[in-house]
């Protein structure tokens, strides 16, 4: 029986769209292909989230492969990206606050640096939850299992009555083979919903 749903973070509570936040700063063309290549999809950025490296090892990394005038954006997106409005997505607080009226237990599993517990608050939703694992407070990626297990000891959970939510189908599966079940979030609620229904959870329609 579920008792626990397991929430990711981007993509799933927020949208997390690397090329709007360039488009959001005024960079276009080349210059957004390239902060878009150079920063959002290096290796320093997965470091980031790891906890493997501090925003001055990636930047010291990242900054020789940039031309000098995109300098200060790969500052502002490694160092503040999370201070700009955050885009919620469309129904999911409305669903964590119905999970969390029903009675179940409502937690985080992100792959994300430790400024997340900075602005979680911001999140529609964020009041509901009982607890976070975020992948660079324990040098841990999804979907390795390691960062599942974590979760488990670390609140008590029983993998067998976790339901967890990600958009990388990755992420699930290894959630599947530790135990779980679990959906892959592809952007509509209603399917999600249909989803939970199907695993014994009375949400709405």
């Amino acid at each position: 029986m579920i008792r626990n749903i397991i929430f990711d973070m981007g993509r799933v509570l927020i949208h997390w769209d690397p090329e709007r936040l360039i488009a959001r700063q005024g960079y276009a063309g080349e210059d957004a292909a390239i902060l878009l290549r150079e920063v959002f999809q290096c290796a320093e950025w997965q470091g980031l989230d790891r906890g493997r490296l501090t925003p001055e090892d990636a930047l010291a990394t990242m900054l020789p492969r940039l031309p000098a005038h995109l300098h200060a954006a790969a500052e502002h997106f490694v160092r503040f990206w999370w201070v700009e409005p955050l885009w919620p997505v469309e129904g999911m607080a409305e669903l964590v606050r119905e999970l969390k009226g029903l009675g179940y237990g409502i937690y985080l599993l992100s792959n994300a640096t430790s400024r997340l517990h900075d602005y979680f608050d911001r999140i529609p939703g964020s009041e509901c939850f009982q607890g976070k694992i975020v992948s660079a407070d324990w040098k841990l990626l999804k979907p390795e299992h390691e960062i599942y297990e974590t979760l488990f000891r670390e609140y008590g959970l029983d993998p067998a009555a976790c339901f967890f939510i990600d958009d990388n189908p990755a992420n699930v599966e290894a959630g599947l083979c530790q135990g779980m079940q679990g959906a892959v979030f592809f952007g509509c609620m209603a399917r999600l919903r249909g989803e939970l229904r199907r695993a014994g959870i009375p949400v709405r329609e």
